[in-house]
This record gives structure tokens, sequence and C-alpha cells, in this order.
């Protein structure tokens, strides 16, 4: 079964999450995330999204043009008499960093001050604001808040885009299509159950006044790439994860891999073939997103599986050292240390019960390396080499 595509079954797939790469980005949304921004399916994720959309304006005025007044009432709070704006508006905790950072200010500073202190500085970094025009994003909320204030130029892709680009191949998310918010692994019997109630606690739908992020597995249907040292197949399933800020927190992105499980931490295990797409909110950043990443979220979510399966099994039978010289100079030449070198290779000879001769060998032994290294930028750097390993012999 060389490219197959397994059937579901109600106990799980019996996988082996210790190869491959490990993934932390998902597990640190997890952690991170209160209740009330944790949602059970795409429908009410681009429901509250796209709400949030309807309710906001956005529009450029001068800066010079912006008054900044001091409550009287409350010595802590500043609001914004805002061009077309009738209403007085407040400005959120990340809108005021925002604002202080295109006038030069320093935000922790003038947080510290009285409201009437912070106002006097504040209003003289926008006298004085040689870029001359803003672009502010403004909500209806009970009452008017400034959500965000960027450079004119910004190119603003809204949240409830990418989250219906997404429902546009996964539908609810929850099961109705392939794809879903995901399963976990079963540490006892070393499977993936693909069926798992979706709650507050495990779902992966995420977002919050400043961003969204969501993942979702196709984990019913996995793909036999391969055996493993036991003559058990080794099963892979295929994710994505997709993130965006419609107030400039960060940038537009997509990533797509295929993977072995999804822990309950949601940690995910056994990562290869990881790809990513980022997309800046400059000026033309929403026709990237139409002519760029959402044809290629599409392409990813609709593509057979078969090149990723041939790719495996072409690192497998690719040889590239029988001795162990040819190993560690393989190894050497391609960066490695004489230390990290003998470490691959026990590695290997420790989870295969053989030395390493195969291109996908030597993947797995740094792959598995990586996954011992604390410091983010060396292990990145170690993945980053058997990524490249790999696309030598796809």
């Amino acid at each position: 079964m060389s490219a197959s595509v397994l059937s579901s079954g109600r106990a799980g797939f019996r996988i082996d999450p210790s190869r491959g790469g490990r993934d932390a980005r998902v597990s640190s949304e997890w952690f991170s995330r209160p209740d009330d921004e944790r949602y059970l399916s795409l429908a009410d994720l681009h429901a509250a999204t796209l709400a949030r959309a309807d309710r906001a304006t956005a529009r450029t005025v001068e800066s010079r043009a912006i008054r900044v007044e001091a409550s009287r009432d409350n010595a802590e709070r500043l609001t914004l008499a805002v061009p077309g704006q009738a209403e007085q508006v407040a400005p959120t905790h990340w809108s005021f960093g925002q604002l202080c950072s295109l006038v030069s200010a320093p935000s922790s500073y003038l947080r510290a001050l009285p409201a009437p202190l912070a106002a006097i500085n504040l209003q003289h970094g926008l006298l004085s604001h040689r870029a001359e025009l803003v672009k502010t994003l403004e909500t209806e909320n009970g009452r008017v808040e400034l959500r965000a204030v960027t450079g004119p130029d910004y190119g603003r892709i809204w949240d409830h885009e990418l989250v219906g680009a997404v429902r546009r191949i996964a539908g609810d998310g929850t099961g109705d299509t392939n794809w879903k918010v995901p399963g976990v692994i079963d540490w006892a019997t070393m499977t993936h159950n693909p069926h798992v109630d979706i709650t507050k606690e495990t779902t992966t739908l995420y977002a919050s006044d400043r961003d969204v992020f969501l993942f979702l597995v196709d984990d019913t249907h996995p793909i036999e790439a391969g055996r493993l040292p036991n003559g058990e197949p080794d099963l892979y399933f295929r994710g994505f994860y997709a993130w965006n800020s419609e107030v400039g927190s960060k940038s537009l992105g997509i990533a797509s891999f295929y993977l072995r499980g999804v822990c309950q931490n949601r940690m995910l295990w056994g990562v290869e073939n990881f790809e990513q797409i980022t997309i800046r909110h400059s000026k033309f950043a929403a026709s990237r997103f139409v002519h760029q990443a959402a044809p290629a979220l599409r392409s990813f979510a609709t593509a057979s599986p078969a090149s990723f399966v041939s790719g495996i099994q072409a690192s497998r039978q690719a040889l590239v050292a029988k001795t162990d010289d040819d190993r560690e100079t393989f190894l050497r030449r391609r960066g490695f240390s004489k230390t990290e070198t003998g470490k691959i290779i026990e590695t290997v000879l420790h989870e295969e019960g053989r030395k390493p001769s195969s291109v996908f060998d030597f993947v797995q032994g740094i792959t598995a390396l990586a996954r011992t290294k604390t410091n983010q930028d060396v292990r990145l750097d170690m993945e980053e080499k058997a990524r490249r390993l790999m696309e030598k012999v796809a």
C-alpha cells in the first residue's frame, strides 16, 4: 500500500510519534486562550469575526487632526476625537500602543502617567507626526472603540476573510468534511483517536479582539508511507494551521504539513514536509491573499498525497552511506559537528536497530536530535537541514 489512504476506524490508528519533528505552535495557542476566545465550529468563528467587521469603520485621517482628551472623572482614561466620528473614541490597550509607536512615544512610560499628562505628550506627538496620515479602525461595541491605528498604506485582510476561505474547504470543521478539529493520541496504546468531542478544552479554533488562529487535520484518512522497523505501516495525517490579525498584531500566514498525531495539549508529533506562506499587511496584501494564499490552501486541501508518499519512498531508497566513514562524511559535509554527527548516528541505531544508510534514516536522526535542543534557533536550523535533504531526493 505505497500510496494508500486507509479507512477510518473507531478504535484509532496505531502511530509512531517518536519519528519526525515536533511543532508547539498550536499547543502555545491552546495554553494561552481563555474560554471566551475558544470556538466550537468554523461557523461560530466566522459569525463572530464577520459581526465584528460589520460593526467596524476604517478611515484615513490627518494625524494632527486627532484630538487627545483626558477624562475629568477618571485619571487613567483617555479618549480621542477622530475626524468623521461624532462620538469620542476609546483606544484599546493594543491601539494605544500602536498610536504611541507611530509617533515614536514610549507606550510603557505614557501608560504610567496620569491621563492629563499622557494626553499632552501624545497630542504633541500627533501634531509633529511627519507621516501626516494614519488609518484608524473603529468598532461600535456599546461604545466606540479604537481597535487599530496603522500607516495609511496598511493592507488589511479581515479575520473573517481567512475563516471564510477555510470554510470553503472545511465546512464547519466538526467532521462534516475530511477537515476537522483533531483527535488525540492515546499514549497507552500509541494510537491516534480521531473521534473526540469538540469542547472548549479540545477545540483548536480561536479568536480574540486582536487575532484569529485555527488548526485542522484530516485524521480519519491516514496515509501509509512505508513501514516501521517492526513491519507496521508508518501512518501520517494531513494538517494545516492559519492565522491573521486585522488590527496589525501579526501577519497572515498558512502552514501545511503532514503529521503522525496530536496530543491532548495540542502538541504536534511526527511532523514532516512543513511549508509556510506569510503575507505582511502591506499595500497589496488583500490581492496576495486572493491570488496566492487562498489558492495554496485549496491546493493542499485537495491534492493527492502521492507526491508526499513518493518523496518518503525515494528518501528510504536513496542509500548514501555504507560505512562509518561514509556516515561521518555525509553529515559533516552538511554542517554537523563531530559531536552532533555521533549523536545522530547513535539515535538511528537506538531507534531503528541499525546505523543510518538512507537519506530517510539520516533525516529521522537529525529531527530526533533537533527535538532535544532547547534553543529554538538551533532546533529550527537542524530541522531546515533535514527538510533540504528530503527535498533533494523528492
